[in-house]
């Protein structure tokens, strides 16, 4: 099982990264939500989470679950949203305002093309 989530987290990864690296806005947007569902199943599987055991410690109970992996994912998955949102929100206003959706850093050599 831990083969598989290290395929997996290695994969989500691998694929946010290449899309990252994308020259649309679209593309990017989706590769740092993989980036960040890896970090969420990374964060998630380090804290060693066992089934059946209560997440507080009981007198009778046999051990119990480290509450603070849950709770760092949850506070991630808040953030990632939050970020989530501004991004899209200023590829909306990058595409209103130059009407494409190109991501690259040749501004000024595309506005020498156009002038001249």
């Amino acid at each position: 099982m831990e083969a598989l989530i290290a395929i997996a987290i290695g994969t989500l990864t691998a694929s946010g990264v290449y899309l990252m690296l994308r020259q649309r806005t679209f593309p990017v947007i989706i590769g740092l939500t993989l980036v960040s569902y890896a970090v969420n199943v990374f964060l998630f599987t380090a804290g060693r989470l066992v089934p059946g055991l209560p997440a507080i410690i009981a007198k009778d109970a046999a051990g119990y679950t480290d509450p603070l992996p849950q709770a760092l994912v949850l506070t991630a998955i808040v953030i990632s949203f939050g970020m989530t949102a501004v991004i899209v929100l200023m590829a909306l206003g990058s595409w209103l305002e130059a009407g494409h959706d190109k991501v690259d850093m040749d501004d000024e050599k595309d506005e020498q093309e156009t002038r001249a």
